[in-house]
């Protein structure tokens, strides 16, 4: 799933240079990925989509003011309420989504929030997408690249540093 999942962010660098499923699936099936694989990232991919559809547009903006509390007062869409957790809100992850992520991936994604990296609707998409996978426990490359295609599926992209570090290959860095 993971190798198909990289040719997509590879080969449409927005969600929405992306073609419809049926095309997508014709195009994958004609580089020669396995069936199989082609349906579980189809799958998984349609549902990164539609839990990012299901964001407000200015979800993402209002969240990343920094400290910006949103309520409906604030919002253009005022059907929609969307809270911005306070500033001494603390995510408390199960003991699923910590074996899933294991101790690597762990530090990644403490590394990603106390960057600010990923900020609070960042961090539960990228969760939702970790739990969605099939693995008992990624591998950090894996986890990097469900990260990449949450700001992918958003329109958004990382800042250069945080680009780098989430397409760095560890096994090719040379220490100085």
């Amino acid at each position: 799933m993971f190798e198909v999942l990289a040719f997509v962010f590879e080969n449409y660098w927005s969600g929405e240079a992306c073609p419809a499923l049926p095309a997508l699936q014709r195009k994958l099936n004609a580089v020669g990925f396995d069936d199989d694989e082609i349906q579980e990232a189809l799958c998984w991919l349609e549902d990164l989509k539609s839990a990012t559809r299901d964001l407000p547009a200015t979800h993402a903006a209002l969240a990343d003011a920094p400290g910006n509390r949103c309520n409906q007062a604030n919002l253009a869409d005022a059907e929609v309420a969307v809270t911005t957790p306070g500033p001494h809100a603390m995510r408390v992850f199960t003991q699923a989504e910590l074996a899933c992520l294991g101790r690597d991936g762990w530090g990644l994604v403490t590394f990603l929030v106390s960057v600010g990296a990923l900020p609070w609707h960042r961090l539960e998409l990228v969760m939702d997408r970790v739990m969605a996978t099939p693995a008992a426990e990624l591998s950090v490359d894996d986890l990097k690249l469900i990260v990449l295609m949450v700001f992918w599926s958003l329109g958004e992209e990382p800042d250069a540093l945080v680009l780098d570090e989430l397409c760095d290959n560890s096994a090719q860095r040379v220490a100085h």
